[in-house]
C-alpha cells in the first residue's frame, strides 16, 4: 500500500517525529485525539503501521480506532480520548473550494484555488489543506502545500 505524504512534511516524515497528515486524516476518520507526546511515545514501528494502515471502510476505520485507542493505552498508560470537536468534512467535497480555505489564501496574499483546481487534489490534499489554515495550527506549511500542490 502506496502512502502519501508531502514534500511539505520532509523534514520529519523519514524519522516520522511528528504526525503526518495521512495519519491525521485518519485520526479525524476515527475520532481520537492524538497528541504530540503520545505519539512520540510510540516506537517507530507503531507509527509505520498507523501510517500504513488502511483506514477508509467503516470496517477499516472500526479497526484502525481500535489498534489506536490500543496504543495508546499500552506505550502512556492513558486512556484515549475523543476529538475535542468534531471533523470538518469539507474536504471530503471536490465540487467547490471551501470558505476557510479560500479565506486564508487571500490573507496570505495568494488567489485561492479555483474549484476545478480544488476538485482535482486528492482527498488527502484537500484534507491537509484544510488543517493548514486553522486557527489553532501552525500554518507555517500552508504556502509550501499550496506551492506543492500547484495551486500557488
Amino acid at each position: 500500500m502506496t502512502v502519501e505524504t508531502f514534500e511539505f512534511e520532509s523534514d520529519f516524515v523519514a524519522s516520522l517525529r511528528c504526525v503526518p497528515m495521512a495519519v491525521r486524516l485518519k485520526l479525524d476518520r476515527c475520532g481520537v485525539k492524538l497528541t504530540l507526546r503520545q505519539w512520540s511515545r510510540f516506537t517507530f514501528a507503531d507509527r509505520e503501521r498507523l501510517l500504513h494502515a488502511a483506514c477508509d471502510a467503516p470496517s477499516e476505520v472500526a479497526a484502525f480506532r481500535e489498534a489506536l485507542v490500543d496504543l495508546i493505552a499500552a506505550r502512556t498508560g492513558e486512556a484515549a480520548r475523543p476529538l475535542p470537536e468534531p471533523p470538518s468534512a469539507l474536504y471530503a467535497s471536490p465540487a467547490r473550494t471551501p470558505e476557510p480555505v479560500a479565506a486564508y489564501a487571500r490573507a496570505k496574499g495568494v488567489s485561492p484555488p479555483a474549484d476545478r483546481a480544488w476538485s482535482a487534489l486528492s482527498e488527502l490534499q484537500r484534507f491537509a489543506l484544510l488543517k493548514l489554515c486553522r486557527d489553532n495550527h501552525d500554518n507555517i506549511n500552508f504556502l509550501p502545500a499550496m506551492r506543492e500542490f500547484g495551486l500557488a
